[in-house]
């Protein structure tokens, strides 16, 4: 009996003691827009020549082929392309 009063005591304490822990980060007040130094592009595609989802001028997967910049929706798109660009340069 003495042990569980003792084990709910310890318990009770432990978590006490978790629950009062405050987070050592501190986050900002504010979300102040940062400057950026991107530039917006204007791609030869309207869409991903790979999977046909639309371009935006913000993409940051990009392959350039004869002086065009192609824009795409991933990474994986991006190398499908670079393997055959003029397959898919041509769509």
């Amino acid at each position: 009996m003495k042990s569980k009063i003792l084990l709910t005591a310890f318990l009770s304490v432990s978590l006490l003691a978790c629950a009062q822990e405050t987070p050592k980060v501190k986050h900002k007040k504010k979300n102040t827009p940062t400057k950026t130094t991107t530039q917006k592009v204007k791609f030869a595609n309207a869409v991903d020549p790979i999977c046909n989802m639309p371009t935006e001028a913000d993409m940051k997967d990009t392959a350039v082929y004869k002086g065009k910049t192609y824009g795409f929706c991933s990474s994986l798109c991006r190398d499908e392309f670079k393997k055959n660009p003029e397959k898919y340069a041509q769509k």
